[in-house]
């Protein structure tokens, strides 16, 4: 009797679980697509992404070449465009090219290209700190102590690896303006943070005898 039961409970089981693919076939292919395509689009998408990035870098390395041999008409063209296509590595060393080989652009523009740089791409966090100290130290010869402070604010406020240098940059914002106090101020702070280096602290010193603080 009880094998009987068995075997009615496994054909009914069996009944069941057919009945519950002829119902679902439709779903469960779908399912199984999907399970497929997953890891399939993953791994294109990948290779997408290091076909893409060698190609930024083709493009980089070859307009390089190019201004060293000073064929440099398009240039500025080619580094915007690597800038523009956000990439971690070689946008921000567009900008840098721009910026060192004093490629023909207004300041409004390279601070365009900071912007994307910065808000735009996803760095890790102590790049994307590198980005703002080199926007601050690019402006700092031309615009007022709040701008300044407000570009530097996302470090100075933070405990960065780039602090120490971003006040000792506010230091000789200040220094250069002779409001001393203010310069006095900013050094006084690298001396105290415990993480900064000692070269920066030893300049930090310097910058407060010469003030006579």
């Amino acid at each position: 009797m009880d094998e009987e039961i068995s075997i009615i409970n496994n054909e009914t089981a069996k009944e069941k679980t057919i009945k519950f693919f002829k119902n679902n076939k439709k779903k469960l292919i779908v399912l199984l697509i999907i399970l497929i395509l997953i890891p399939f689009s993953f791994f294109s998408y990948q290779i997408y992404l290091d076909k893409n990035k060698e190609k930024i870098s083709s493009r980089y390395n070859l307009a390089v070449t190019k201004f060293e041999k000073g064929n440099n008409l398009e240039i500025k063209k080619v580094m915007i465009e690597i800038i523009n296509s956000k990439d971690k590595t070689y946008s921000p060393l567009a900008l840098y090219f721009i910026i060192d080989n004093n490629i023909e652009a207004t300041n409004e523009e390279i601070n365009r290209y900071f912007d994307i740089i910065i808000n735009d791409i996803n760095l890790d966090i102590e790049i994307k700190n590198l980005n703002i100290y080199k926007k601050g130290l690019f402006n700092s010869s031309f615009i007022s102590e709040n701008e300044l402070l407000l570009i530097l604010k996302p470090i100075i406020n933070s405990d960065s690896f780039w602090k120490p240098h971003a006040l000792i940059l506010l230091g000789e914002f200040f220094l250069d303006k002779n409001q001393n106090q203010k310069a006095k101020e900013f050094f006084s702070q690298v001396i105290s943070i415990e993480m900064a280096n000692e070269k920066l602290k030893t300049e930090a010193k310097k910058r407060l005898i010469y003030i006579g603080g």
